[in-house]
C-alpha cells in the first residue's frame, strides 16, 4: 500500500465540508485511500447489484441508516437520485464535517449531480494515478525508480504488475471501452473507440486535429469529437491549452493532447520493456507526457488553483508547460536526453513573450541541478521527484 500524498488535501477538506466527492479513474486506488483515510466510516458498494437496488428505491433512508458514524459511498454515479438526498442529509446534520465521502468514476454524471444537489456543501478531490513520489519507496536504486514508473504507467496495480504490466493494461482498457462508454451513454464501437485511442497514442502530445482524426477514421467529425471529449471527462486524456498573450506574434491555437498514463500509452504502442521504449520513436513524447503528467499532479494538490497551458508560436518556439499560480508564471521544458546551452538560450528568449518568471529544463541527466544561463536552470527527473518550480 503507497502513501498518497492526496491524503492531507483530503483531510484538509473534510475539516471545511460536510461532504467530499473523490473523482477519478478506475482502478486509480479512490476506495484505497478513503477507506485509509476515514477509517471509521461505514462502506457501501452502490455498484452491487442488490445494494444498488435498495439505495435506488428509498436512498434518504439509507443514508440516514448507515451515517452514525460516517459513510462511503463508492460509485455513486450507478445511484443519480443519491445527490438529491444527499443535500437533505447535510442540511439536517450541517455542522458535521467530513460525514459523507462520495466517489465515482464518471466524471460528468457526478460532477453535474453535485453542482445542482451539493453547492456550497461538498470539496472535490481528483485523485490521479501514483507519482513517483508515491512509488520511489518501493525501489532501492533511488537513481533510477523512475524508469519502472514510466514503462508501467501509475495504476497501483499495472505498476506492481512490473514486467507483466500488458496483461493487466489489456484487460483495463476491454472494461473501459466495453462496459465504462456505453454507461456514460457513449454510443460508439468498441473497435472504433480503441483505434482512436491507438491514433493518439501515435499522436502523444501533438495538436488536436479532429478533421484529420475522422477522415483517418472513416467517420464523422462530431463522432471523434465526443469521443474525445468521453476519453478527457474519464480521466484518460488530458487537454492542455495553449496560453495567449498579445505580443504581435500568431500563436498556435489548437490543445495539444496526451494519454494521461504512460503504461496505457505504451501498451497501445505495442512497447512492453525498456528496450522497446528506448529504440521507440515516441520515446520523447513519452517522456515529455510522463514528467508532465508527475508535475501537474503535485502542483494540483500543493497549489489546487494552479493552471496549466502550453506556449507554441507559428515560427516554431515552443515552451512545453506553463504552470500559472496566481500571478507568477514557470515555463518547464521537458527533454528526454540531456539539457544544451542552446536549448537552454531558446527557452530563455521566449520568456519574456511568454511572461514568464523563471525557466526550468528537467531531462535524465543525473548531475546535480544547476543554472545553464542567467535566465534558465537544469534538474534531472531524479532529483525532481519532490520538486516544484
Amino acid at each position: 500500500m503507497y502513501r498518497r500524498l492526496s491524503i492531507d488535501r483530503l483531510h484538509a477538506l473534510a475539516a471545511r465540508f460536510p461532504a467530499l466527492l473523490i473523482l477519478g479513474a478506475r482502478q486509480v486506488g479512490k476506495t484505497t485511500l478513503a477507506r485509509q483515510a476515514f477509517a471509521g466510516h461505514a462502506y457501501v458498494d452502490l455498484e452491487d447489484p442488490r445494494t444498488r437496488e435498495a439505495w435506488t428505491e428509498d436512498p434518504r433512508f439509507q443514508l440516514d441508516s448507515h451515517a452514525g458514524r460516517g459513510l462511503i459511498l463508492d460509485e455513486a454515479q450507478a445511484v443519480p437520485e443519491i445527490f438529491a438526498a444527499l443535500r437533505g442529509a447535510i442540511d439536517a446534520r450541517r455542522d458535521v464535517r467530513g460525514r459523507f465521502i462520495v466517489l465515482g468514476s464518471a466524471q460528468p454524471a457526478l460532477v453535474r449531480g453535485a453542482a445542482e444537489s451539493l453547492a456550497g456543501r461538498v470539496g472535490v478531490l481528483e485523485l490521479d494515478p501514483l507519482v513517483v513520489m508515491e512509488t520511489a519507496a518501493a525501489d532501492a536504486d533511488v537513481a533510477r525508480r523512475w524508469h519502472r514508473h514510466w514503462l508501467c504507467g501509475g495504476f497501483p496495480d499495472a505498476y506492481a504488475a512490473g514486467p507483466d504490466f500488458r496483461d493487466w493494461q489489456e484487460a483495463y482498457l476491454r472494461a473501459y471501452i466495453e462496459r465504462d462508454l456505453p454507461q456514460l451513454g457513449v454510443a460508439a464501437e468498441p473497435l472504433l473507440a480503441r483505434r482512436l485511442l491507438t491514433m493518439l497514442a501515435h499522436q502523444q502530445g501533438g495538436l488536436l486535429n479532429v478533421s484529420n482524426l475522422a477522415a483517418a477514421l472513416g467517420v464523422g467529425h462530431a463522432k471523434v469529437a465526443r469521443l474525445i471529449d468521453a476519453f478527457e471527462a474519464t480521466f484518460i486524456l488530458r487537454r492542455l491549452t495553449p496560453w495567449f498573450r498579445n505580443v504581435g506574434k500568431r500563436l498556435t491555437k489548437a490543445p495539444k493532447l496526451y494519454l494521461r498514463d504512460s503504461g496505457m500509452l505504451h501498451h497501445l504502442l505495442d512497447i512492453g520493456d525498456p528496450d522497446q521504449l528506448a529504440a521507440h520513436p515516441i520515446r520523447g513524447a513519452s517522456w515529455e507526457g510522463f514528467v508532465l503528467e508527475d508535475l501537474l499532479r503535485r502542483e494540483q494538490l500543493a497549489h489546487p488553483q494552479s493552471r496549466f497551458h502550453f506556449w507554441r508560436t507559428a515560427a516554431g518556439g515552443e515552451i512545453d508547460l506553463l504552470i500559472e499560480r496566481g500571478a507568477s508564471r514557470h515555463a518547464i521544458e521537458i527533454k528526454a536526453g540531456h539539457a544544451s546551452p542552446r536549448q537552454a538560450r531558446h527557452l530563455g528568449d521566449m520568456l519574456a513573450d511568454a511572461a514568464a518568471t523563471e525557466g526550468w529544463i528537467v531531462d535524465q541527466d543525473t548531475a546535480p541541478p544547476g543554472a545553464l544561463n542567467p535566465a534558465v536552470r537544469r534538474r534531472g527527473f531524479g532529483d525532481s521527484a519532490e520538486w516544484l518550480p
